[in-house]
């Protein structure tokens, strides 16, 4: 048995996990920005778990930003007092534990790979939309790490006119087409533009409901969501000539998101003549991953599961 965790920028899912994968229980809890008390809460849970679950062998950690093989976090994604932090080594030393930590949508991917939409497949790409936008890349059945560990940060791709000043993220794909930090980050921005006053909305559904009421600006927001996005899967689609891309994160099992997303993606393929001439040829289907909101916990217990085989 493992203990799985899913550490994003608003919830941390976890979970104990045997060893085909399968999960046996799971929870979620807020994701607490406190670096100390994070760590407890993260022990209190592995200690619940082996006094319930008598052989626990290790525990898989999937988190956002850029992680080098100690374990250490150079980024953290939206949790920035996590930058700098080894998670690892520190439950390592709490717990006796042997303790794996992997970048959230390369265990996205592996997990897809082991027992999702990927199985026997050497060439693709795992999207993960959540707060930002991770990326997993497999070659040639391989995780494509890059020089540093950063190959990946599909979020920070630039998609539109830089702006004169400030932040030029402001138009990266993080900005543009994530779920929380894209979608309803336009969304509350466009809100206040109208009425400072406004209530920001941090749930992709909501702005759906509105959108379902006729309410134009979530029609205009999810408009623009839908077409950067999909910019977004192209650019990519001709830079890796993937087999396969998969969508993860909590909004891939939402068929409204994924009906739209084939819709406009079909519409902007149309109109590119060299993508599309080669439709139905090389260029790779997108499709929801299998494990959707499960695939990084379970994708991080593959990799404990396999240091542990290792011993």
């Amino acid at each position: 048995m493992y203990v799985g965790f899913d550490i994003g920028g608003t919830n941390v899912k976890y979970g104990v996990l045997d060893e085909t994968g399968s999960i046996l229980e799971k929870e979620m809890i807020p994701t607490n920005y406190d670096l100390t008390a994070f760590v407890e809460e993260l022990c209190e849970i592995v200690i619940n778990a082996k006094a319930s679950y008598k052989e626990i062998k290790g525990i898989g950690i999937s988190a956002p930003g850029i992680i080098q093989k100690d374990g250490f976090m150079l980024t953290a994604g939206a949790i920035k007092p996590f930058y700098g932090a080894n998670i690892k080594q520190e439950l390592e030393e709490k717990l006796g534990l042997p303790v794996s930590i992997e970048n959230d949508a390369n265990a996205a991917a592996i997990a897809e790979r082991w027992i999702g939409n990927a199985q026997g497949i050497d060439n693709y790409l795992c999207i993960v939309l959540g707060t930002g936008i991770g990326g997993g890349i497999i070659i040639n059945g391989e995780v494509f790490r890059g020089s540093h560990g950063m190959a990946g940060e599909f979020g920070w791709s630039l998609i539109d006119k830089i702006p004169e000043t400030g932040d030029i993220e402001e138009v990266s794909l993080n900005k543009r087409a994530a779920t929380v930090g894209g979608l309803c980050y336009q969304y509350n921005l466009a809100q206040k533009k109208k009425d400072t006053n406004a209530t920001d909305i941090w749930d992709a559904k909501e702005i759906m409901k509105r959108e379902a009421e006729g309410e134009e600006l979530a029609c205009e927001i999810l408009t623009n969501f839908f077409t950067d996005l999909s910019v977004g899967l192209l650019n990519l689609i001709s830079c890796f000539d993937p087999e396969v891309i998969l969508i993860g994160g909590g909004i891939s099992s939402n068929e409204q998101f994924n009906r739209r997303l084939q819709q406009r993606l079909s519409e902007l393929t149309a109109r590119h003549e060299s993508i599309n001439y080669l439709k139905d040829k090389t260029i790779a289907a997108v499709k929801p991953a299998k494990l959707q909101n499960d695939a990084g916990m379970i994708g991080a217990v593959y990799q404990i599961h396999q240091q542990v085989r290792q011993k």
